[in-house]
């Protein structure tokens, strides 16, 4: 094959009106045969069970990163969804005090509402905290009286609440305002 001075190669003779000799062909045939079996050796054929196995080891991790990722957004979600429902708490304890302060004042008519938003919140996590007669717990409880004990021992017993403490999912919303005693 060869090249005349414009780049086109041609087969067999020396211009570009010669026509293709057999043996020109034979010769670019084998060529291509050799081309293309050079190509093939080039070209490994991956092992098709270790090349399953790849793919379903990463298909395994992909799922179970995928797996983690859902537990950790359904984690998020239920925090962000308590916490909203605290903060909502939050705003009714004003409420929660008024309608305890109405009562003590003797307003009867007042107990019914208080008792029946105590037991709306109850099952989604609300909690009085109301200690008389229970030990004091400086996490739970805020003493603003301490009279002296008459055993003349070290711990505290809660003796009267000025202000009832309130929960939220095991978190202390605000603090008992107690009387302690010992």
């Amino acid at each position: 094959m060869s090249e005349p001075a414009g780049g086109v190669p041609t087969v067999g003779g020396e211009g570009p009106s010669d026509g293709p000799t057999a043996e020109a062909v034979d010769e670019l045939i084998e060529e291509i045969l050799e081309a293309d079996e050079a190509a093939a050796d080039n070209t490994e054929v991956a092992d098709p069970i270790a090349e399953r196995d790849a793919f379903l080891a990463d298909l395994q991790r992909v799922s179970a990163e995928f797996a983690n990722f859902r537990k950790q957004t359904e984690r998020r979600n239920s925090e962000v969804a308590s916490r909203a429902r605290s903060d909502l708490v939050q705003v009714l304890l004003p409420v929660l005090d008024a309608c305890d302060m109405a009562v003590d004042q003797g307003s009867d008519e007042i107990e019914p509402i208080r008792v029946a938003l105590s037991a709306a919140l109850v099952p989604l996590g609300f909690e009085v905290i109301d200690p008389v007669g229970e030990a004091f717990d400086p996490n739970r409880h805020e003493a603003v009286v301490h009279d002296p004990g008459s055993d003349g021992g070290g711990s505290l017993c809660v003796v009267e609440v000025l202000r009832r403490g309130y929960g939220w999912a095991g978190r202390v919303l605000r603090p008992a305002m107690v009387r302690v005693q010992g």
